[in-house]
């Protein structure tokens, strides 16, 4: 979209130096944002936040090539700035002290913790610093809230690119621009798909992939594709044709065929759907299915061996992650543009159906451990049952017995008030409810 981007990242250092990003968390994500920062012309890290793990930040900073005498301890906004104008790397366990610098001109939250990224996000608008959320599960539960609060504060707030859900929504994009319907878009799911998946199942297999146990049963038990799914319906307008969508076994030569409606030969009850694959051939990459609406660009398209017709499919065989990342930040700070951003209107919900039976004073964990997984569903219907959605279930506790597979809500759990990602969400609630009742007036 920027044909100059390279070049003006080299000129923005010519002139003014790289772009000074901050990164939150210093996990498999942050430790590949350090390193591949390390890599790029026009960007540098001055600081790294981590809560207490400082040994992940040093091992991430010698990975990426540097000493250890290149990060230095830094306490407040002030300390951070002078490490940074040393040419050296902050390291800090206060978020407010990288977003209270002033040579930091954007923040890369890589917690993946939906509270800890609600409170990055704002402590970053707080401060006039653009955000950018490696973090899907903060932005699908209160995104348009801290949406509104950066365009308020004058800053950007972006997901992340390389993460699948601005993959797809560029295609998203593309197709529109280009005037064709959007009959489906999605990604391909990367690992296998069990939805009973435990941390303690995959430790084997973590430890030859150098994850975390936890991570890795989220991404199994299909709780990254439904959050992922749903933050790009937010963005795009397109929902979840049914809960916790169809994900056939469909390769890319045959999506096209298999989401189409079902009037149609395909499964699909409406058009204008957000999706997932479990066929071999997709992931790691994304797909967009089209409609031209007129014969001869459908002619065309054929004729380019996009596909037989009359609907085609827009793949993209890979996205990078964090690798891709640090463009976000870049064009936040060059463009002040978004990749990706809700629309401020609710579109779908992520929310949390229970893994095993769970009795009343069960404390929930984490994403990804043995209590819940993440279920996709339309935002009004999330709604009218009351389910709770999933950046809002670590912390709560189970006040009415719950079955596994039955959705929490929030009649058989009483969440953390105190977190500020609940008080967030209830803000953005108590919005949505009175736009409801505006619409009905």
């Amino acid at each position: 979209m920027f044909p100059s981007f390279a070049a003006d990242l080299a000129e923005r250092t010519k002139t003014s130096g790289p772009i000074t990003v901050a990164v939150v968390g210093a996990g498999q994500m942050g430790t590949d944002l350090i390193v591949q920062i390390a890599l790029m012309r026009g960007l540098r890290v001055g600081a790294i936040t981590v809560r207490s793990q400082r040994s992940n930040a040093i091992d991430a900073v010698l990975l990426a090539g540097m000493g250890r005498s290149d990060l230095v301890e830094a306490s407040s906004g002030s300390a951070v700035d002078r490490v940074i104008e040393s040419g050296r790397i902050a390291l800090t366990t206060e978020i407010e002290a990288a977003a209270a610098a002033g040579r930091v001109e954007v923040i890369i939250d890589a917690t993946g913790h939906p509270n800890s990224g609600a409170e990055v996000a704002q402590a970053s608008i707080r401060n006039g610093k653009h955000i950018v959320m490696l973090n899907v599960e903060a932005d699908i539960t209160v995104g348009r809230q801290l949406k509104a609060q950066a365009q308020r504060a004058g800053v950007v707030y972006s997901g992340a690119a390389g993460d699948e859900p601005a993959a797809a929504a560029e295609l998203v994009a593309f197709a529109r621009a280009l005037g064709m319907r959007v009959v489906a878009a999605g990604k391909g799911k990367n690992n296998a798909l069990r939805f009973d998946a435990m941390p303690q199942d995959f430790e084997s297999e973590a430890q030859a992939r150098n994850m975390n146990p936890r991570v890795l049963a989220e991404f199994v038990d299909g709780t990254k594709t439904m959050v992922e799914m749903v933050a790009l319906a937010n963005a795009t307008g397109l929902v979840p044709d049914k809960p916790g969508m169809h994900g056939p076994r469909a390769c890319r030569d045959e999506l096209a065929d298999v989401f189409r409606l079902r009037s149609e030969g395909g499964i699909l009850s409406r058009k204008g759907v957000v999706d997932y694959t479990i066929g071999e051939d997709v992931a790691p990459g994304v797909f967009c299915v089209v409609e031209p609406l007129h014969a001869r660009v459908r002619e065309r398209m054929a004729d380019l061996h996009v596909g037989r017709g009359p609907q085609f499919t827009l793949h993209r065989p890979f996205h990078l992650t964090s690798l891709e990342t640090p463009l976000t930040a870049a064009r936040a700070v060059l463009y002040r543009r978004h990749d990706i951003q809700p629309l401020d209107h609710p579109v779908a919900e992520a929310i949390a159906v229970a893994k095993r039976n769970l009795a009343p004073g069960v404390l929930m964990g984490r994403i990804g451990e043995c209590d819940y997984r993440g279920f996709s569903m339309t935002w009004a219907e999330a709604r009218r049952e009351r389910a709770i959605p999933l950046g809002l279930a670590e912390g709560a506790r189970v006040v009415q017995p719950i079955s596994a597979g039955q959705k929490l809500t929030y009649d058989n759990c009483a969440v953390d008030e105190a977190k500020t990602i609940v008080r967030l969400r209830r803000a953005l609630d108590r919005a949505d409810a009175n736009i409801k009742s505006a619409d009905a007036a």
